[in-house]
């Protein structure tokens, strides 16, 4: 199977009650670990490229390639979205034109009307292309690959907006953050993402941030429209906290544990475990 948009696999998600995870990737090894564990369990996957990461990667077009060919080579058979992860104007066109097979256009810091615009523009040309575009109302808090917001809560008249102008999914700021949450976080504001799904129209939600959210805080918000949950931060974590025990136990010494493939081995089960985690408790496993 080759790569697929968001819109049948996030209105499957919403029409039967579960969301799909879109894991970003950094290099090989995270593709890889994602994409493995996606066919294991036989569930939909999202992979999310930061423009940092599409970068760090040698450009989108390297990126393309290397996650087709993965796909390819593993036998991949669950559907897959490359997707574009807070794009901006500049850098949605670029990863259309090399192969990415969804777009996340982040207008949230224009003025509503120049996001209005520029959203309307990008979902006209991913529609005549084929692909799904994601648009972004109210910024996400925290800080991921230079993209800063201070978490507001999106204004449900303006996600109304957005979602009329016909965009695959909507992402809309309700307390969540990118990054590690602070100690004194008041959670998810429910009242504002009922207020949300209510005025969008049966258009599928993105939760932004969701390393650190309580799960029972990712169910009802599952329960309430949210069908993709993005996750970062804590595949991050997990693989360096596994990286850093297998040095400081001085396993890089023994033999040929310097090599690479070891080295790096005890971090990618880590984050294997993690995905796992995540897409059962999102509700995707088995929904390929």
């Amino acid at each position: 199977m080759g790569l697929v948009s968001l819109e049948s696999m996030c209105r499957k998600a919403y029409e039967n009650g579960y969301a799909v995870g879109q894991f970003n990737i950094n290099n090989l090894e995270w593709t890889k670990s994602i994409l493995s564990v996606a066919q294991e369990l036989n569930s939909p996957v999202i992979l999310g490229v930061s423009e940092g990461a599409a970068k760090y990667m040698a450009g989108y077009g390297v990126v393309t390639d290397m996650v087709k060919a993965m796909v390819k080579s593993l036998n991949i058979t669950v559907p897959v979205a490359l997707h574009l992860d807070h794009g901006t104007y500049e850098g949605a066109y670029k990863a259309i034109e090399a192969g990415f097979s969804s777009i996340m256009f982040d207008g949230s810091h224009y003025p509503i009307k120049e996001n209005v615009a520029k959203t309307k523009e990008l979902v006209e040309t991913c529609k005549r292309l084929g692909l799904s575009l994601e648009a972004e109302v109210g910024a996400i808090g925290g800080e991921e690959d230079g993209v800063i917001g201070m978490g507001e809560l999106a204004d449900p008249n303006q996600c109304k907006m957005i979602a009329d102008l016909g965009v695959t999914i909507l992402a809309a700021g309700i307390g969540n953050i990118h990054g590690k949450y602070p100690a004194n976080w008041k959670g998810l504001n429910f009242d504002v993402l009922q207020a949300i799904h209510a005025k969008t129209n049966g258009v599928p939600l993105v939760l932004h941030g969701g390393t650190g959210i309580p799960d029972d805080m990712v169910k009802k918000a599952i329960s309430m429209g949210v069908s993709k949950i993005n996750v970062n931060t804590e595949l991050q974590l997990v693989f360096a906290d596994a990286t850093r025990k297998y040095i400081e136990a001085g396993k890089d010494l023994d033999g040929k544990g310097f090599d690479p493939r070891k080295l790096l081995a005890p971090g990618v089960e880590a984050m294997k475990v993690a995905v796992r985690e995540k897409m059962a408790l999102f509700g995707s496993v088995n929904k390929a």
